[in-house]
């Protein structure tokens, strides 16, 4: 068989590969056909698997199914794909097989062959496969990344991002103390989340969390939640029943959309609040508890303040440090992040297994502006884990295809800035802060990526 040298190259000299075939002249043609990539060669089974054994697994291997000692079957190349995927699961095997025994080459996928390519092979078409295996080992190794490398979990937030490494430290450094706490940020940036952060990060740890949520019980039962009540205060109180600043001493309170909380029941929360003492509802004996306060809205007070909407007295009281929680939007390379890290809790959870996510999955998680925050990108990410027929999340099983992603904000330099930042902050993670490793990745200098880093205010990386 003749192969004629194509006219372009996957430009993929690094790429390890490995020639199974036992024809000797076949061998030279597509080991010249293949350049520039170094391709090695292997004439059977037993010597591939040597080659395995002392120069470490290959990236792409082409396996030629029939092998001696059955040259005219598949049983020797198919046990050999077997054993090679055993050494190596994530080498990226291509099969070759006659049109007249195509159902070998299809056996050889189902077993976890990555494709295969028709003999005589048209070594146009075989490197193009081989670009498309390398694409995904790329990808595959950058999923890998993710999950591994680069993100830091504090008391249960998983992040990467300078914006949240701000909030960790303030976390750090008020969680010890008593002050009063009030977080600030949009619906489903992770307010509860922050909220319990605080309370681990406290004495009070081993103490009991209580959460109660202003906006969704009802005005003339919120009262009875907060501070409790006894039989007989109202029509179906047949018994005393402790509220959740009872339930709370020695531990927190956490009062979730606090910007919701009536203004009469806002005077009583005041009261509380200045001597730590509250009468059940009905009740006439004074309780005194010690509980820590941390409160939450996705509200803006200063604007409820201005229309009386929320007393000042009590914003004062609520506010003694403020953390505001960045969006999802603007915390650099997070929901990247975040998605590997739903995509392998709820995997486990529903027994599936999954190699990452598609080229086009992660383009749409990067670009998309997440208007729900991590709220939306965990439903996101548990609804495509169970609905997806593939090993790739894609943008599709992430309904984020067909236009689904916000209209970006086209100011060059500012879009210039953000692409930077993450993709500075990506090539330090991947390469655990090495500067020298990191510039290549990026493609440029280390002085220019020193530069850039001063530019851009990231710190760290080292030698």
């Amino acid at each position: 068989m003749t192969l004629e040298m194509p006219a372009d190259s996957t430009g993929a000299d690094d790429v390890r590969v490995l020639l199974i075939e036992d024809d000797t002249g076949l061998q030279r043609q597509m080991r010249w056909a293949l350049a520039p990539i170094e391709a090695s060669i292997a004439g059977s089974r037993s010597e591939a698997l040597r080659l395995f054994r002392d120069q470490g697994p290959f990236d792409i291997v082409v396996l030629d199914l029939g092998l001696p000692p059955d040259a005219d079957g598949a049983s020797e190349g198919l046990k050999a794909l077997n054993e090679l995927l055993t050494l190596a699961p994530d080498t990226k095997v291509i099969v070759a097989s006659g049109n007249s025994v195509r159902r070998n080459a299809v056996e050889a996928v189902g077993r976890g062959a990555f494709d295969f390519v028709s003999k005589p092979i048209d070594i146009d078409e075989l490197k193009l496969i081989i670009a498309r295996a390398r694409r995904m080992k790329a990808l595959e190794e950058e999923n890998r990344v993710l999950r591994t490398e680069g993100a830091r979990q504090s008391f249960g937030l998983v992040f990467r991002s300078p914006q949240m490494a701000s909030v960790q430290r303030l976390i750090e450094r008020v969680g010890t103390t008593d002050v009063s706490v009030l977080i600030l940020g949009e619906t489903g940036t992770g307010k509860e989340m922050v909220g319990r952060a605080l309370h681990e990060a406290s004495p009070r740890r081993s103490r009991r969390f209580v959460a109660l949520n202003c906006a969704s019980i009802p005005e003339n039962l919120l009262e009875s939640e907060l501070f409790g009540h006894e039989r007989g205060a109202f029509t179906g109180a047949i018994k005393q029943t402790p509220g959740k600043v009872e339930l709370a001493n020695g531990g927190t309170l956490f009062l979730d959309e606090i910007g919701d909380m009536p203004i009469a029941l806002q005077a009583k929360l005041l009261r509380f609040l200045q001597d730590r003492q509250f009468e059940r509802v009905g009740g006439r004996t004074s309780i005194s508890v010690d509980v820590r306060v941390v409160s939450a809205t996705n509200r803006a007070l200063e604007s409820l303040l201005s229309q009386s909407a929320f007393r000042e007295d009590l914003y004062y009281r609520l506010n003694g440090v403020r953390i505001d929680l960045p969006a999802l939007r603007d915390r650099d390379g997070d929901a990247l992040l975040l998605a590997h890290h739903f995509l392998n809790l709820y995997s486990r959870q529903n027994n599936r297994s999954f190699r990452g996510f598609s080229e086009d999955g992660v383009g749409a998680i990067a670009s998309y502006r997440w208007p729900g925050n991590i709220r939306e990108l965990e439903n996101r990410v548990r609804r495509a884990v169970i609905m997806s027929d593939g090993n790739l999340i894609t943008a599709a099983d992430l309904e984020l295809s067909d236009g689904v992603a916000a209209k970006q904000d086209l100011c060059l330099r500012t879009a210039t800035e953000k692409l930077e930042r993450t993709l500075v902050t990506q090539a330090l993670a991947a390469s655990r802060n090495n500067i020298s490793r990191a510039a290549k990745e990026l493609g440029i200098s280390r002085p220019h990526l020193y530069k850039l880093m001063r530019s851009l205010g990231i710190s760290g990386g080292d030698e």
